[in-house]
């Protein structure tokens, strides 16, 4: 249900258009792909983070489950 409800607020297809041109307006042409390349950097580092603590997660869960399979 609370998706359903987050779905009314995104913007369509003509507001982003409109969010485009204020977003060009505000920083100009020269900025926008510094802008993205900053996005870009920082969408690559959080992935990192979440693959580094997928694999801590799973390390730890094996850690534990080896000894609990060795006194079997």
């Amino acid at each position: 249900m609370a998706n359903l409800l987050l779905l009314g607020f995104l913007p369509s297809g003509s507001e982003w258009v409109i969010i485009a041109l204020l977003i060009l307006l505000l920083f100009g042409g020269k900025k926008i792909p510094e802008l993205m390349k900053g996005l870009g950097k920082g969408v690559k580092s959080f992935k990192d983070g979440v693959n580094e603590a997928k694999e801590e997660i799973n390390k730890a869960k094996d850690d534990i489950e080896e000894p609990a399979s060795k006194n079997k």
